[in-house]
């Protein structure tokens, strides 16, 4: 970890208390977690104060943390053979309607990540607030920070359904104008809600029920150990 870094998440923990927390990871990178109520004003300190200036918003996306930490395959792998994909830990996540199994969520659903860089410091730094109401996330809007986030958290709304108070545009950007939900939740199906396709008898797009069917994408791969050893000791003669 370099001085500067470490000296700049000493300086942060100092100024912004218990408005937000620092941790320094081995990889060498910043992140501030920021309580959604201080977001505004964290922001405007990283943005204005002499020691951060951090002038460029490089990028803010969603994120959605339903399944979280849940593992889609069995991970019982062997030394000697490949299990995974074999048989599933969870219910099927590709299924078109999500079983209720995999929409419970306890604790903060959505967060909002942004990155910054400091020009004059030559510093990035990774800031990050979750949304209180899962069912209706809610981020205040940091344009009147970095403008150059005016799509950016168009697509996050576009994507993620999170709301963006005080965007001077909030609209859809990526999927069409009567699109329903949010295609980047992790209770969409992947294989959407309908198709579209243009139908040149009545010459205009039409919308109609989804013909492919839910299928897992991830490949099965089934070894026997004791043929995958038998295959390696052959290797080896």
């Amino acid at each position: 970890m370099t001085a500067t870094l470490e000296s700049l998440y000493t300086y942060l923990s100092e100024k912004l208390h218990d408005k937000a927390t620092s941790t320094l990871t081995p990889q060498g990178e910043l992140t501030v977690e920021v309580q959604v109520r201080n977001w505004l004003d964290v922001c405007n300190f990283m943005r204005h104060d002499e020691m951060t200036k951090f002038t460029l918003l490089i990028d803010l996306c969603g994120v959605d943390y339903l399944t979280y930490g849940h593992s889609e395959w069995s991970e019982n792998a062997s030394s000697t053979g490949f299990s995974r994909a074999v048989e599933r830990s969870d219910p099927d996540p590709f299924a078109f309607e999500p079983e209720p199994a995999t929409l419970e969520m306890t604790g903060k659903r959505f967060a909002v990540v942004i990155h910054l860089l400091s020009v004059e410091h030559n510093q990035r730094i990774r800031l990050r607030t979750f949304a209180e109401d899962n069912d209706f996330p809610v981020v205040p809007s940091v344009f009147g920070i970095w403008n150059s986030v005016n799509w950016y958290e168009r697509e996050a709304f576009d994507l993620f359904g999170i709301m963006f108070p005080g965007h001077p545009d909030l609209r859809r950007i990526l999927t069409d104008y009567g699109f329903v939900g949010h295609p980047f939740r992790k209770d969409f199906p992947l294989i959407g809600q309908v198709e579209m396709r243009y139908d040149p008898l009545q010459k205009r797009v039409i919308y109609e029920p989804v013909s492919i069917e839910p299928r897992v994408l991830v490949p099965r791969v089934i070894r026997n150990d004791k043929d995958n050893a038998s295959t390696s000791q052959q290797g080896a003669q």
